[in-house]
């Protein structure tokens, strides 16, 4: 099978999908399309040899398509807008005149039928809607009912009753109204079009010698060193090597506050280094750093049909056959049966036609979709598509893991309580010089506490002799002819040292949901260490926010029951679920969906893997840069704020509100002009401009999402949508 995109710089419009679907599907060898619409794109699933039989049925139906390469789909030449050519205004323009001037010479007394007229309605047809008699001439060829035909039916109705300048004002405001959507529609498309121009073209890369040289950024490879000052954007996705800055990754992460680099720490594609200079070893090249994973990914989700989307296109499938038939009726049943006047029922029949466009109301969720996508990548916030963006509203109770989504995932000593009478600094140097030959992690914290000062001086550790690492146990060494053990309750029982008062300590410390480590001699003990996984500064927040939405929580984790308990309830999460292999969190789920219905699943996207898969909606946390994250998530949050778990569901919800309001305005406005043209109030040019008026209306009610940049949660807790 194979995989072929093409650019069609005429394919902006739901209309032209159905032509292109309705074609291309009668193409032997064809499996499947995919359409982006914002930036006409198209792909072609196929097993034809070459590309040529797809290129010659597009052509056929107007289509002049241009093969695509994956390596384009982020690339700079996308950031262009389409603008209308200066010889599309200068026809427009004189295609409004001339059918304005027609409308005044007969609204002075002239007849409508008069050469000056007919000359005048003529030239404004050519200048302005020859393309869109083409565009119809096609649909009829293709047996295709779209508005390009129903406009050209309407256009020559008029004309053969007589009606010249109706005919040149509704083909004139009609390829106005197109117009006016492609520049509206733009605005969109820029929210996604902004990520690529923040990329700069260059790079300032060091080469062997140690000399600085400027090359194109898609020729910087992998573990190059590259240098970026202050106020420059930083070209490719690496990692510190040498020096220390503050850097705005809102592109990446949403965050507004700046976030300091040092050696050590990862940057990314596109984000601005505000302070000092900073060097760092490229990890991804120009295509595949982080950025452009988001704007493709993004780019691929608008090719995703969300449910509503899906509703409409199927609605719209069956309205338009039904009101055309419904306007053929009206033009032949009164004038056959009743004796009505032929031209007058054929002309209601024209602005029924007219009215059957369904523009409004197919363009209606494309626009609101794709702007609710933007609006949540701009906040850091990745969503693989309008299903999972519609279907989050839905989200009834969250599961959380613990382990690097509440929690850093990094443990920290959080206790030294002395058993003798020693200094804790001298305590903590022992057990650090012991366990800096160990590799477990609560080791790697103890030795991480004393190693990281208070005023950023080194400590350093103790020289050690005869280390062994006691399994299980936990580690001994010798220290100045000493030796010393540093390990668990276990170990401590078993050098018959643990008496009551030590039982007591480790007891307290375990019930917080505490790792407790001793270190002893041979025959006392003399410190309890307690090391845990500290919380995220913002997971209580969180958590609170998602109870103000009325999305229940619970926690998942394979630590003990004991300390999960505690840390829920540190958290404020009600249901805490212990002791779980990744098979019995893929069961909490199951049973969570059959209860719940939606259910949402937070983790990493790796270990929580089959649990994120079969949750309604998975998310990924901390996903900046991890390729699994961002391809196998549903939703990937690109820090590790969990507050925008909250802003997800809110903005769901806002999303879902927005497309009622336009499925609402779409349907409303055209019941309203039927009635008024069946009671013979409404002429042609005017339900143009209600279809007109109405796609206006849908397209900037739905970009209102774009102007949304946080605290959509808060707004929905206090408005009261709660569901």
């Amino acid at each position: 099978m194979k995989h072929s995109m093409f650019n069609i710089r005429n394919m902006d419009c739901p209309t032209e999908e159905a032509l292109i679907r309705k074609r291309l599907g009668a193409v032997t060898g064809i499996s499947e399309l995919t359409f982006n619409l914002m930036d006409r794109r198209l792909g072609v699933e196929h097993t034809l040899a070459d590309e040529q039989p797809i290129l010659d049925a597009l052509r056929e139906i107007g289509m002049n398509a241009v093969p695509v390469t994956e390596a384009d789909t982020v690339s700079k030449s996308e950031a262009v807008t389409h603008v209308v050519s200066r010889r599309t205004w200068i026809f427009m323009t004189v295609s409004g005149i001339t059918a304005i001037t027609s409308e005044i010479i007969v609204w002075s007394g002239a007849d409508e039928q008069s050469l000056a007229v007919i000359a005048l309605a003529l030239l404004s047809i050519v200048t302005g809607g020859l393309g869109t008699l083409k565009k119809g001439w096609i649909a009829l060829k293709n047996f295709t009912l779209n508005m390009n035909f129903l406009m050209s039916i309407a256009t020559i109705g008029a004309i053969s009753i007589g009606q010249w300048p109706e005919a040149a004002v509704v083909i004139f405001l009609f390829a106005l109204s197109e117009l006016i959507e492609t520049f509206s529609l733009e605005r969109a498309k820029h929210a996604i079009r902004g990520l690529m121009a923040m990329t700069p073209e260059t790079a300032t890369v060091r080469i062997d010698g140690g000399e600085w040289v400027e090359k194109g950024a898609a020729d910087v490879q992998v573990e190059q060193i590259v240098r970026v000052r202050p106020g420059e954007r930083i070209p490719l996705d690496g990692v510190v090597t040498a020096g220390g800055s503050s850097v705005n990754q809102a592109p990446i992460t949403g965050e507004s506050i700046p976030v300091a680099k040092t050696a050590g720490d990862p940057v990314f594609a596109g984000t601005l280094n505000e302070r000092g200079v900073l060097e760092f070893r490229v990890t991804a090249t120009k295509g595949h750093t982080t950025l452009d994973r988001i704007i493709r990914s993004v780019q691929e989700a608008q090719g995703q049909r969300a449910p509503t989307q899906r509703f409409v296109d199927q609605f719209a499938r069956y309205y338009t056959p039904a009101v055309v038939a419904f306007a053929v009726l009206v033009a032949v049943v009164p004038p056959l049966l009743f004796g009505a006047a032929f031209e007058l029922w054929f002309y209601k029949a024209l602005v029924m036609l007219v009215i059957a466009c369904p523009c409004a109301l197919v363009i209606s969720t494309p626009v609101t979709v794709v702007s609710g996508l933007a609006s949540a990548a701009r906040q850091g916030i990745l969503v693989k598509g309008g299903l999972h963006l519609e279907n989050g509203r839905l989200i009834k109770i969250v599961a959380l893991d613990k382990t690097g989504t509440l929690t850093h995932g990094r443990p920290v000593v959080t206790d030294v309580i002395p058993l003798v009478d020693q200094a804790v600094d001298v305590l903590l140097q022992l057990a650090a010089s012991v366990d800096a030959h160990s590799g477990h992690p609560v080791a790697a914290a103890i030795v991480s506490a004393w190693q990281t000062s208070a005023d950023g001086s080194a400590r350093l550790l103790l020289p050690v002799a005869s280390f062994e690492s006691l399994t299980g146990r936990g580690a001994k060494a010798v220290i100045e002819d000493q030796l010393y053990y540093v390990g668990n309750h276990r170990q401590v029982e078993e050098l018959g040292i643990c008496g009551p008062h030590v039982e007591e300590v480790l007891r307290r410390l375990e019930e917080e949901g505490k790792t407790a480590v001793v270190l002893t001699t041979e025959n006392a003990p003399l410190c309890i260490i307690g090391v845990a996984d500290t919380l995220r500064g913002h997971s209580v927040e969180a958590i609170k926010q998602l109870h103000a939405l009325g999305v229940a929580s619970v926690m998942l984790t394979g630590d003990n029951q004991t300390t999960a308990n505690v840390i829920a309830a540190e958290v404020g999460i009600d249901d805490a679920r212990g002791n779980l292999l990744p098979e019995d969190k893929l069961a909490v789920i199951d049973d969570l969906i059959a209860r719940y219905g939606k259910v949402g699943m937070v983790g990493d996207g790796i270990n929580d893997a089959p649990a994120l898969a079969r949750a309604s909606i998975g998310f990924a946390m901390g996903s900046a840069g991890t390729d699994t994250a961002i391809e196998t998530a549903d939703v990937a949050l690109m820090d590790d704020d969990l507050r925008k778990l909250a802003r997800f569901i809110a903005l769901s919800r806002y999303t879902s509100r927005v497309l009622r309001q336009n499925i609402t305005l779409a349907i409303g406005i055209k019941v309203v002009f039927f009635a008024l043209a069946l009671a013979g109030k409404a002429t042609l040019w005017m339900a143009v401009f209600a279809d007109m008026g109405a796609s206006l209306i849908v397209i900037f009610n739905g970009m209102r999402l774009l102007r949304i940049k946080g605290g959509i949660e808060r707004d929905h807790i206090k408005s009261g949508h709660t569901r």
